[in-house]
């Protein structure tokens, strides 16, 4: 987990390419635009939501509260 790893393209790391494909951006793309796109994972490891490079960890907060419920 400590490892440089590729993110896009076609030598992405296999979580990445599972995350994009469960969670699409912005029109429906698989594309990260950034390596601080940020993803929600429930405890069965699925993809709940997407969320931009930009969005703060503050405004996460809820939703991990309500899979944590």
């Amino acid at each position: 987990m400590f490892a440089k790893i590729d993110v896009k393209g076609s030598n992405a790391h296999p979580i990445y390419k599972y995350l994009t494909s469960e969670a699409k951006g912005i029109l429906g793309s698989e594309s990260i635009k950034w390596n601080f796109t940020k993803f929600l994972i429930n405890q069965n490891g699925q993809v709940v939501k997407r969320y931009s490079p930009t969005t703060k960890p503050e405004k996460i907060s809820k939703d991990i509260q309500k899979l944590l419920a």
